[in-house]
């Protein structure tokens, strides 16, 4: 953890490649401090057939799921740091967007917690 998933149109691969994005979205989300970068997973979801305020534009939205304990401010300045990075890397695409999710630390099991 933490997770970042970017949902995106299909079209918005052919400006950047996959691996570019990914190490990207990683050396953004590293340069918070808020992670240890070997816990960063960034994962990439390119959709064909999609809507976007009825119409089809091109999008970015990316979900991040964190382990609680981050602050608002760090959340936000975390949201706006992708986002920023996103619309250098792709101005001609009119909606990118993120958002912060919480993990609940009681609730989280992974692999090695068995």
């Amino acid at each position: 953890m933490p997770h970042f998933v970017m949902d995106c149109s299909e079209s918005v691969l052919k400006t950047h490649g996959e691996e570019l994005i990914l190490e990207q979205v990683f050396l953004v989300a590293s340069a918070t401090n808020l992670f240890d970068d070997n816990d960063i997973k960034v994962r990439i979801n390119p959709f064909k057939k999609y809507s976007v305020g009825n119409k089809r534009e091109e999008f970015i939205h990316v979900f991040a799921s964190i382990m609680q304990g981050r602050t608002e401010e760090q959340k936000a300045a975390l949201s706006q740091a992708v986002v920023s990075k996103l619309v250098e890397m792709f101005p001609e695409v009119p909606n990118i967007a993120m958002n912060v999710d919480d993990f609940e630390k009681a609730t989280y099991c992974n692999r090695t917690m068995l």
